[in-house]
């Protein structure tokens, strides 16, 4: 009783905190989740209660046993972890709309960058909400459970062992959440159409186990259509991936030369909410938007996931994300994948990849190395003085290093730089343009930043004999919740632009503005098309500037997915096996195409 109200406790914090969604629900829906919360809550209850029943069999049966100091010293440890857990899952929810599993583990070899994320969370409103269940912890313990009553001396030391084996044996039940069949998990507790409010029914410790658990033994999704109808479905898009034929490409060349320089700039966090040229606001990226009209701008592009390693493996090997994992944790398996930087050094060309921050963030040097760059430079290369950001050297430091470097490299160059700047906690080296207090308002002004020390770069690389001879490309690593705070499956959340510019765009491709729907997983095969080089081994990547693309986009979400067609967006939630949201004109047919997108692409990532 007292674990299942202490998880009701916790419930109740969690929605004061996200009170700006809790307020869009309904009185009843609140009440509902924490009715269908019940079952959750009971496992957790069961599962943390399981060594108390064990030591209250053992003190029945020896009398001198410690059994009470051991019962509030385990309570006490497990409710001062499970109030830790808790905490840093209402700021993780609000910053990444999903609850808390064992996605932050992945950072947990790059401490300095998890502090540096965790930058703009209001450290002082989670103490108090940490101190908050605490107290309330330790109220309910003591008004629930107290101290242990003597045992009547008539009951019999083994009887009361044997009853205390009885009720151990009982806990079975909450543990899997009934006596049905199938034990619970989270689908049980999904009750509404509305994302947020199954989520707050979700018991954030038992999650987090049971995504430890379930990676363990991770196995693909269960399938949703017989294989050889979602391989036909997916060869209308990406036939390579199914060993289709492809259709001859079309595409006419928009380079003066076919071996230009390749400059490839991602930047962090580049939604395109906030860069005008593509439909955003204006004001925030002007140097982005003037570069735009002198270039071939994409302004129908969608990030292929919502992290950063997500997006270089989306970007730089061409292929699609999963739901529940990243690729790039696996070296054995992205030693497989087909990399940009292998494909132009086939062809002659040099590398350099700049990072201002640790390349050993989320497993990236790892992927990196594989793909073999000449040289990876990272946070340690630059000078102590330099690195003026949490994360490390911000972006104006690392542009200026890149153009000091580039008068020295062989050409023709690959040479890949991401920016930081714009993440959290969105701190710049200069006064904030947009000085509200608010976490919208801050990325606008990290967002600004990056841009104004992009146009600098740009205007003393116009200097640069290089310069003519080399191409641009621009793009984001992935969108943000931010402006406007869009849910975690939300289209507007994953919409990105993407720019090719630079001195060897022809006269005549300058200004073009292309609609064509797309991923991000297609930046690689458009550009080595244009480079004339093969791009067979880019399964997942389509050229953008071919006659008759397909327009569709396919992303990944927290244990999810959608997909952009002409007719509209839909997303599906893998936990409930069901739509999420759907646009009115969207078909069944769009439906079909992204469930077999997800279960190719999962297939083909269990193979490698």
């Amino acid at each position: 009783m007292f674990w299942l109200l202490f998880f009701g406790l916790a419930r109740a914090l969690f929605l004061g905190y996200q009170h700006g969604l809790t307020a869009q629900l309904s009185a009843l829906t609140v009440l509902r989740t924490f009715g269908y919360g019940l079952r959750l809550d009971a496992s957790a209850a069961a599962y943390v209660s399981v060594v108390p029943f064990l030591l209250l069999i053992i003190g029945n049966g020896f009398p001198r046993f410690p059994v009470q100091r051991l019962l509030s010293g385990y309570t006490a440890a497990i409710g001062i972890v499970l109030t830790i857990l808790i905490t840093a899952d209402l700021e993780l929810y609000r910053a990444w709309g999903f609850r808390l599993d064992d996605t932050p583990l992945q950072y947990l070899n790059s401490p300095t960058e998890m502090a540096a994320s965790a930058g703009s969370a209001p450290l002082l409103l989670l103490a108090l909400a940490l101190l908050t269940l605490l107290a309330g912890g330790w109220w309910l313990y003591r008004s629930i459970a107290g101290r242990l009553a003597p045992l009547p001396g008539w009951f019999g030391r083994g009887r009361a062992a044997f009853a205390a084996l009885l009720y151990a044996a009982l806990l079975v039940v909450p543990l899997r959440g009934g006596t049905q069949q199938i034990p619970v998990n989270q689908s049980d507790v999904y009750f509404s159409r509305i994302a947020f409010a199954n989520h707050a029914a979700i018991n954030a410790p038992w999650n987090l186990m049971s995504a430890l658990v379930l990676r363990a033994a991770e196995r693909p999704p269960q399938p949703f259509m017989a294989d050889s109808t979602a391989r036909r479905l997916v060869a209308s898009v990406y036939p390579r991936a199914v060993g289709a034929p492809a259709p001859a490409d079309s595409s006419a060349s928009i380079l003066t030369e076919a071996r230009p320089n390749v400059l490839f700039i991602i930047l962090e966090s580049f939604t395109a909410k906030l860069v005008g040229s593509v439909g955003g606001e204006v004001g925030v990226t002007p140097n982005l938007d003037s570069l735009a009209r002198t270039g071939v701008l994409f302004n129908n592009i969608y990030a292929a996931g919502d992290r950063s390693q997500k997006g270089l493996v989306a970007l730089l090997s061409g292929y699609p994300n999963q739901p529940t994992t990243s690729i790039i944790k696996f070296p054995r398996k992205n030693e497989h994948l087909p990399h940009l930087c292998r494909s132009l050094a086939a062809a002659g060309y040099s590398s350099r990849y700049y990072y201002g921050g640790e390349l050993a963030f989320a497993n990236m040097k790892s992927y990196l190395q594989t793909a073999g760059y000449d040289q990876l430079t990272e946070r340690s290369d630059f000078a102590t003085a330099d690195q003026n950001s949490k994360w490390g050297a911000h972006d104006g430091i690392l542009f200026t290093r890149v153009l000091s470097d580039l008068q020295q490299q062989q050409q023709p160059f690959f040479v890949t730089a991401f920016t930081l700047s714009s993440h959290e906690p969105f701190e710049v080296p200069m006064k904030p343009r947009y000085p509200g207090p608010t976490e919208a308002d801050q990325f606008r002004s990290s967002v600004a930043y990056t841009d104004a020390t992009l146009g600098q770069f740009l205007r003393q690389a116009r200097q640069q004999p290089w310069y003519a001879h080399t191409l641009l490309v621009l793009v984001a690593d992935h969108g943000h919740v931010q402006p406007g705070n869009s849910a975690n499956q939300s289209p507007s959340k994953f919409r990105i632009p993407l720019l090719l510019a630079g001195g060897a765009l022809r006269p005549e491709a300058r200004g073009r503005v292309v609609s064509t729907l797309g991923s991000q997983t297609d930046v690689a095969a458009t550009l080595l098309h244009q480079l004339h080089l093969p791009a067979a081994a880019f399964e997942w990547s389509r050229n953008l500037l071919a006659a008759h693309p397909v327009p569709f986009a396919y992303y990944c979400f927290n244990n999810g997915f959608g997909s952009v067609s002409p007719q509209g967006t839909i997303t599906f939630d893998n936990v409930s096996r069901q739509v999420w949201e759907r646009d009115p004109g969207v078909t069944d047919a769009q439906l079909q195409l992204s469930q077999a997108m997800q279960q190719i692409s999962q297939e083909d990532f269990a193979r490698k």
